[in-house]
């Protein structure tokens, strides 16, 4: 390849307007890149907390020890952690206070709901800046290109005769910014495609763990009310 074609003398020698483009997306690039590996270690880390969790609560038939252990490391809680602390502690408040069975279920549902919302909060978190590169990236790129093509054309105006050699190394370098434009793109809507499934998969899952507890919970108050009713005869 002829030296003066190579990428970084195109990139060098192109307009302002159009290493200004390129300058944009290889920043936008670099911040997909960075929020890519950033996510994919969250919801790694979600999933097997998640896995944990269920593990350690549905093979135990201690409610209130789980509850307790938890509460010793508040600060550190994670997905369905903060929802079961969430539910569990609404649910032994209301318990004390009213013999209203309805009323606890419904306030332990509402706080479970809260802190699922939270946790949805969390984990969509910066997702809507991996589709704005995704879908923009390519119109930024192409940008730059019709810029840079329209100054080649623009500067052949100026010669008595045109040559494929004159306005090459001014096409190429337009075409450079619809390229990393597509580089920064591409990885873009691949990793939103895929964490916006595994989103969906794991606020699914705690939503049904929500559900579960629920009945959990209902069936300790269905038990408390047989009891008293119980030793009132």
């Amino acid at each position: 390849m002829n030296a003066d074609l190579s990428i970084l003398h195109l990139i060098r020698d192109a307009s302002p307007v159009v290493q200004g483009v390129m300058v944009i997306l290889v920043i936008a690039s670099v911040m997909s890149w960075a929020l890519i590996i950033g996510k994919s270690r969250q919801l790694r880390r979600a999933k097997k907390m998640a896995d944990e969790f269920e593990s350690d609560f549905w093979g135990s038939s201690d409610i209130s020890g789980t509850y307790s252990q938890l509460t010793q490391r508040r600060g550190t809680l994670d997905g369905l952690e903060r929802i079961f602390e969430a539910g569990f502690s609404e649910f032994g408040r209301l318990r004390r206070k009213t013999p209203n069975d309805e009323i606890i279920m419904d306030g332990s549902g509402r706080a479970m709901r809260i802190a699922l919302s939270r946790e949805a909060d969390t984990i969509e978190t910066h997702l809507p800046f991996l589709a704005t590169v995704g879908s923009i990236s390519p119109y930024v790129g192409l940008f730059g290109t019709v810029w840079g093509i329209m100054n080649s054309f623009t500067a052949l105006g100026n010669v008595q005769q045109a040559t494929l050699a004159m306005v090459a190394p001014g096409i190429a370098e337009a075409l450079i910014a619809t390229a990393i434009g597509l580089f920064a793109a591409i990885p873009a809507v691949v990793f939103y495609n895929r964490f916006a499934t595994d989103v969906d998969r794991l606020l699914n899952r705690y939503e049904n763990f929500s559900e579960e507890f629920s009945t959990v919970l209902q069936r300790q108050t269905i038990r408390r009310g047989t009891t008293e009713e119980n030793d009132a005869v």
